[in-house]
């Protein structure tokens, strides 16, 4: 069966099903598509199967070209039908991972799609789970629901794998095909045959020996960057009390050339990954009574820039003699990062609830989501628009606070339509018309 499998994708007959066509699911379905492997995407929401049928874009960096060429090709279809997971050799799971209100691991997106796999699955499938999760959930969780569903034993009659995605949305430098492909199997033949796979379109499969460990090296990798945050945003507070420009001290410590990487601060994390990952190792560690302190702290640490970033505001605004309570107050940019549409776990969120709390009157504006579309956790600003940017509306408003700093955003002209500015990402470096008009935070 194996040889046979090994085959079709030399052959490139290997149908890849992928479920879950977001920020992983549509860039996979992508560069799978460009070494010209068969793919069906799979998703329950319609709009996106059919701006994929159609051509039309719906994240934002990918681009009208690529959608173009997904819905022209007789290689690559999107559809709502479950159904057709028959049709496929490889099912990759792109599903969310979130936390829930108890800030534990929320599992019931990867439940509900293994349950649906499971009850489609076929001898000789691979079925490859590529999103973030605690250690074990491949072994724990996965193979018992299709197993269960199926009838069928892994590593007898179909194969699993583990394979974190490494995406970074709008990073026009390393795009999926260009991020070596961590895999761990359950089991030799499953890893051999994942990495076959991966292997027609990814520059480096890189094995490990289990699933375990292959999402073991996900959950480091975004640890390292959470501690790493948590530390130049622990630096930028007490250096700001110092006197210090932080981002200065940290342009110079990068000159080393070695020894040192450079992280930089912000008003707290934002993204899929570094927000949420962390806890579930957290969570996962306490079954084997392990504390994870390091972690913890710089949890509490990112999730906490929010509430300075509100105390910066409230000592710009009194520096101009008004109060929090009742002045208008604009947010710069709602994605997590520069230049992207991507609003996940956005710090924003958190800040426009800490303005509204404070009685500010709050508008945003970010030129990349001119809507803001449902999400899980902050539907009671769903529908609100982003402002137009002109001197009029700038003026309007007795604060500005730039949390995400976008590149078409005119820094030059915000200096002159502004007198109060807080600029979590130096974004101002050099604009400021006085040392008033600027407060970092």
């Amino acid at each position: 069966m194996l040889q046979e499998l090994l085959k079709k994708i030399d052959d490139k007959e290997f149908a890849i099903g992928i479920v879950g066509l977001g920020y992983v699911g549509l860039p996979l379905m992508w560069t799978f598509h460009n070494e010209n492997m068969p793919v069906l995407g799979f998703d329950i929401d319609k709009e996106k199967v059919n701006c994929i049928r159609e051509g039309r874009p719906y994240i934002k960096h990918l681009g009208k070209e690529m959608m173009g060429k997904l819905a022209q090709s007789d290689r690559a279809d999107a559809t709502t039908d479950f159904d057709r997971l028959a049709e496929v050799d490889a099912v990759l799971l792109c599903v969310p991972t979130p936390l829930d209100e108890h800030r534990e691991p929320d599992m019931q997106y990867v439940e509900r799609t293994c349950f649906t796999v499971g009850e489609h699955l076929q001898k000789g499938q691979l079925v490859i789970l590529e999103s973030t999760t605690y250690p074990g959930t491949t072994e724990e969780l996965i193979i018992p629901i299709l197993e269960s569903k199926s009838g069928l034993t892994s590593g007898e009659d179909f194969y699993v794998a583990y394979s974190p995605e490494r995406e970074d949305p709008g990073n026009v430098n390393f795009n999926t095909a260009k991020i070596p492909k961590v895999v761990g199997g359950h089991g030799e033949e499953a890893i051999r045959l994942a990495c076959a796979l991966y292997d027609t379109a990814i520059v480096q499969t890189v094995p490990v020996s289990d699933t375990k460990t292959a999402e073991a090296v996900k959950i480091t990798e975004n640890v390292f960057r959470a501690v790493n945050i948590a530390l130049v945003n622990e630096l930028k507070v007490v250096f700001q009390e110092m006197d210090i420009d932080v981002h200065e001290v940290l342009d110079a410590a990068d000159t080393k050339p070695f020894g040192f990487m450079k992280f930089v601060p912000g008003p707290g994390l934002g993204g899929h990954c570094i927000p949420i990952d962390p806890f579930y190792l957290t969570w996962k560690a306490r079954e084997y009574e392990q504390n994870t302190r390091f972690i913890e702290l710089a949890g509490e640490i990112n999730t906490s820039m929010p509430q300075y970033v509100m105390d910066q505001t409230l000592k710009a605004l009194n520096a101009h003699k008004k109060p929090m309570n009742g002045s208008r107050v604009l947010v710069l940019g709602l994605a997590y990062k520069p230049d992207v549409d991507d609003m996940r776990e956005s710090p924003t969120f958190k800040i426009l609830d800490l303005l509204k709390e404070y009685g500010a009157e709050v508008a945003y504006y970010d030129s990349h989501i001119p809507v803001i579309k449902p999400t899980r956790e902050h539907a009671e600003w769903t529908g609100t628009e982003s402002i137009a940017w002109s001197e009029e509306n700038i003026r309007s408003y007795d604060a500005v606070i730039i949390a995400t700093n976008h590149s078409d955003i005119d820094y030059e002209q915000l200096a002159e339509w502004s007198e109060c500015i807080i600029d979590t990402r130096d974004a101002m470096n050099g604009y400021a018309k006085n040392p008033e008009q600027v407060w970092q935070a």
